[in-house]
């Protein structure tokens, strides 16, 4: 049986410890994940990632922006296993927001500062962590409020 606690902190500080996330879209017809460096930006509760439109998940995501993935490591024993599942909304940064988006993501990763794609922002709903550090089995949960969920 699942135990599921509160500790936003935990949580939060795995997500600033790790960069790659798994990006699964899908459309009417179609299915893709995508492997991608982010960042995580806590006060709104969000990952920053770059990539382009034209790849096969970016014209995806144009078409159906609500997204799912996980973001983990990759122990060698079952008593360390540590990793988020996550679903939210995606879309493309504008404005002052890509701005400030930017320059968190070319301060975490220098080399993309000679990249000029697009930067996407993933409004996170929900986050489940496994953490069996905590206890073999253990969880923390996190959700966005129904009256926060819309994209502005």
């Amino acid at each position: 049986m699942e135990k599921i606690v509160s500790d936003f902190a935990h949580l939060a500080r795995y997500l600033k410890k790790q960069h790659v996330l798994s990006l699964c879209c899908a459309t009417a017809d179609d299915l893709w994940c995508a492997n991608c460096f982010y960042v995580f930006n806590e006060p709104t509760m969000a990952l920053w990632l770059m990539t382009e439109t034209h790849t096969r998940h970016g014209a995806m995501l144009l078409q159906q922006p609500r997204v799912a993935g996980t973001i983990n490591g990759q122990p060698k024993s079952v008593l360390l296993i540590k990793g988020i599942q996550y679903t939210g909304d995606i879309a493309l940064l504008s404005g002052e927001a890509e701005i400030a988006a930017r320059e968190a993501y070319c301060q975490r990763f220098p080399v993309a500062r000679k990249a000029s794609a697009p930067l996407w922002e993933i409004r996170l709903r929900e986050l489940k962590m496994t953490d069996n550090k905590l206890g073999f089995g253990s969880k923390i949960a996190w959700q966005r409020e129904e009256s926060e969920r819309a994209i502005e």
